[in-house]
């Protein structure tokens, strides 16, 4: 039902996909006198609603929260002896230079047993850690590997970086005991000359 009120007039009402046709005179040359329609589709509020949706989902997605490691630090206590033939330390120093030795500081430096390595894949500190562990299974058994004691001692001049390269390395050998601690002094001086 329409109602008409005397002196008011109401705007064309609009829907979403509504048709316009539009005339288009046919060309002079053509005698007939014939209109042609091209039809022509209002996107603009398909347009919004796009917009909406896209605003919507944005607002309603929860977005990735970062992931914090967690690091377990041990109590306060007693030292805790580990044998030499079962432990594997990691010397991290400037730059990209790394040593490692087995067992204890002093033996190794008698024996020339401080080995320099690298982060390569094939022939760096992965694979040293997976020769300490075979030989372990050979010595110990079948398990003998998850008694490796990995130290890891990182000096001041030492890349972030270089530290969280050999933490992965600890993860993707699966050394179940190792720690990060501070260097010896004479460790210290080793590296720096």
């Amino acid at each position: 039902m329409e109602i008409i009120m005397p002196g008011v007039s109401f705007p064309k009402q609009l829907f979403m996909a509504q048709l316009n046709p539009t005339e288009n005179i046919a060309r002079k040359k053509s005698r007939s006198k014939q209109k042609k329609l091209s039809p022509t589709v209002d996107m603009t509020p398909m347009v919004d609603l796009g917009f909406l949706l896209i605003c919507f989902f944005v607002f309603t997605t929860t977005m990735s929260k970062p992931y914090v490691t967690d690091l377990i630090v041990p109590k306060d206590g007693p030292p805790i002896f580990i044998k030499g033939s079962e432990s594997l330390t990691v010397l991290l120093g400037k730059g990209n230079q790394l040593f490692c030795y087995d067992g204890d500081w002093n033996k190794a430096v008698s024996s020339n047993g401080i080995m320099v390595t690298n982060y390569s894949i094939n022939s760096g500190i992965g694979d040293i850690i997976r020769q300490k562990q075979k030989s372990m299974n050979d010595t110990k058994g079948k398990d003998g590997r998850n008694s490796l004691m990995l130290i890891v001692k990182a000096t001041k001049e030492a890349s972030y970086k270089n530290l969280m390269d050999v933490l992965d390395e600890i993860l993707i050998n699966d050394v179940r005991h190792y720690a990060v601690v501070d260097p010896e002094p004479e460790e210290i001086r080793y590296l720096q000359k």
